[in-house]
């Protein structure tokens, strides 16, 4: 059978489909240490949590990120200078996903979220080019 996704705005959505959600984020934040507390805590019963759990997912949670993807020299504290500048851009860093180095170079993906940077991400991504240890920096969203 093939799945179906409607996106439904959450205010008319009855009350068990929004504590399953609520219940998989406290999960995920780790305010909840297991399934038994989550539920409790939302006021939700074990079997309808995991009758909807694989069906619920809150669309907000992928807005807001962006991957930066750059080229930096193999050199000692080429990262670290990238990383930094992503969190001082206000950026917070979900994964980061670096090559071998070949040829006195490396690639490295960055997740971020950006919704609380003071730029956009193009501006980022022009200051990341900016430093000496980056050879090449773009933005993918």
């Amino acid at each position: 059978m093939e799945r179906r996704f409607l996106l439904v705005e959450a205010s008319v959505l009855p009350d068990v489909f929004l504590k399953v959600l609520k219940a998989k984020e406290l999960l995920a934040s780790g305010e909840a240490r297991n399934i038994s507390a989550a539920v409790r805590a939302v006021d939700l019963s074990r079997s309808a949590f995991y009758k909807y759990k694989d069906s619920i997912f809150d669309s907000e949670n992928n807005r807001g990120t962006a991957t930066v993807i750059a080229t930096l020299r193999d050199e000692t504290g080429a990262l670290q200078a990238l990383l930094a500048a992503i969190s001082a851009a206000g950026a917070s860093i979900v994964t980061i996903n670096q090559s071998t180095p070949e040829n006195g170079a490396a690639q490295v993906a960055v997740t971020i979220r950006t919704d609380t940077m003071q730029m956009n991400a193009d501006e980022l991504v022009e200051k990341l080019r900016r430093q000496r240890t980056v050879v090449e920096a773009r933005c993918g969203l």
